[in-house]
């Protein structure tokens, strides 16, 4: 399974449709509201979010889907990043829901060698969230600095500080 990619593995245009889904359950996210200290009663209390909201129902705080989506992308954008230098814009498009399943998918936009360092560059993508019914709801532009093969080669290859499994030893004969 690939695990990011390299400076000169992402070609401007290139569109990663990000797999599995989520389903955003209620757990999920009082948890992240729990986690964030994020009170807001349209996310935990369903009695407010029906009788005085626009909505009738708890709205899945925003924070939580952007977040869920950027861990979706990992694998196909950042599994390798040096490190995200800017989140640029968060548009949170429309309401999702407890039940709601989110997908992502991320257009390659831009890319720029490091005026500093050869072994690096500057990827810059936008990653979109859309649920089951294909509703955009989350929109992200951001800038990750990736390394170069070279990089990679020079520090060890994909995995330097994965540990190699070791036989067993031998047992000896009585």
């Amino acid at each position: 399974m690939q695990f990011g990619r390299t400076y000169e593995e992402f070609t401007v245009g290139d569109v990663y449709k990000h797999w599995p889904g989520k389903t955003v359950t209620e757990y999920d996210d009082h948890l992240f509201c729990l986690l964030t200290m994020n009170h807001h009663p349209l996310h935990m209390d369903s009695n407010y979010a029906e009788r005085t909201t626009d909505f009738g129902k708890n709205v899945v705080v925003g924070n939580y889907i952007y977040s869920l989506l950027l861990g979706m992308s990992v694998p196909d954008v950042s599994g390798k990043a040096i490190a995200n230098l800017e989140i640029e814009s968060l548009k949170h498009v429309a309401p999702t829901f407890h039940g709601d399943t989110i997908y992502g998918e991320t257009t390659v936009l831009d890319k720029t060698p490091s005026r500093s360092k050869t072994d690096r560059g500057i990827v810059y993508v936008e990653t979109k969230g859309y649920k089951q019914d294909g509703t955009l709801v989350c929109v992200f532009r951001r800038k990750v600095m990736v390394p170069t093969a070279t990089y990679i080669k020079e520090r060890g290859g994909e995995q330097p500080g994965r540990p190699e499994l070791q036989a067993p030893p031998a047992k000896k004969e009585k």
